[in-house]
């Protein structure tokens, strides 16, 4: 079996490679070959924090077999200068089920998560989006930065963030590592408006996103709030966009942006309009107006880690990288 560390996974993984898998992942997933159970939340009372695990099995030619993810979270991590999720991505060998490669899970989902951004935005936003707005200044929206450069002509960036030090820390980071300018905002609905290109990757338990906030024609990328008790978009923002998920079982299931609007009785359960994988296999046509705000609502897939973790195994047994470790 394979270990490859977090700097690894960054190295033989990174956003462009990652595009095109999760591209193949989605279709995947939306025409039936894969089997995904809802993934499991174990929240003790007797301590802070959480277990996430998403197993299951992927078909198909290449890229596929079983496998796994699980992560843990820990609210207090930040402040010990750790990743709030930790874990693993698990995946076995096709042929023989022997574990075949464990890797670092918070690298793998930083990527696979922004890439799957991407092929929505190439899917859903209209061909001239490129004024950004982004809420949150951490790993993801850092990865969601990379990301967005690559399927769409940047001419503005914005960023809010909670903390203006986090705000300016990312501003540095974009204009070091990506040679980008990016503008701080103090608000929300500063950094929204105008913008038709939005990723928002916070943690957020309420709404930071505002109907209203929203220009006609934008496409936005809802990362964040991905459980139930989290929000990051308004019951009337969702309720006045085309909405998109990765998973109708699991935006149902697990939404908190989704399931404050059905309860409040603004949209029935019809109000998806599809799954990414639909509109990447043409059976949904996606965008239909300039003028229409498209959402895309993402929660993580199972079949995102185990395509992106054989991905990785591949990549790093050609390369020679990984440390061997055996069971036995």
């Amino acid at each position: 079996m394979l270990l490859i560390d977090r700097a690894t996974v960054r190295e033989l993984y990174p956003v462009k490679r990652a595009v095109p898998v999760m591209a193949e992942a989605m279709r995947r997933y939306s025409s039936g070959q894969v089997d995904l159970p809802l993934r499991t939340i174990l929240r003790p009372e007797k301590d802070t924090g959480l277990l996430g695990t998403m197993p299951g099995f992927v078909g198909g030619d290449e890229l596929a077999g079983y496998g796994l993810k699980a992560m843990v979270l820990k609210p207090e991590n930040p402040s010990r200068g750790l990743e709030l999720h930790i874990g693993v991505v698990l995946v076995f060998d096709p042929e023989t089920g022997a574990p075949l490669a464990l890797m670092d899970a918070g690298a793998v989902t930083a990527v696979r998560t922004a890439a799957v951004s991407a092929v929505a935005t190439e899917a859903l936003a209209r061909p001239d989006a490129g004024d950004l707005a982004v809420l949150g200044s951490g790993v993801q929206a850092r990865s969601h930065l990379e990301a967005m450069r690559l399927v769409r002509s940047l001419r503005r960036v914005r960023v809010w963030s909670r903390t203006a030090e986090n705000a300016e820390a990312f501003r540095t980071w974009a204009a070091a590592e990506l040679d980008l300018e990016v503008e701080t905002v103090s608000t929300p609905s500063a950094a929204l408006a105008g913008a038709d290109l939005v990723c928002t990757t916070t943690a957020a338990r309420e709404p930071v996103v505002q109907a209203g906030d929203l220009a006609p024609g934008a496409h936005v990328n809802a990362v964040g709030a991905s459980f139930v008790d989290h929000r990051e978009l308004s019951s009337r923002a969702v309720a006045g966009a085309s909405f998109f998920v990765d998973s109708r079982e699991s935006a149902l299931a697990e939404s908190g942006d989704l399931r404050a609007p059905l309860t409040e009785g603004l949209v029935g359960p019809d109000h998806i309009q599809a799954e990414l994988g639909e509109v990447l296999l043409g059976t949904h046509a996606g965008r239909r107006e300039e003028t229409e705000i498209t959402v895309f609502k993402s929660l993580g897939l199972g079949v995102q880690d185990i395509m992106s973790g054989f991905a990785v195994a591949e990549e790093a047994a050609a390369r020679g990288l990984g440390r061997t470790f055996a069971l036995d």
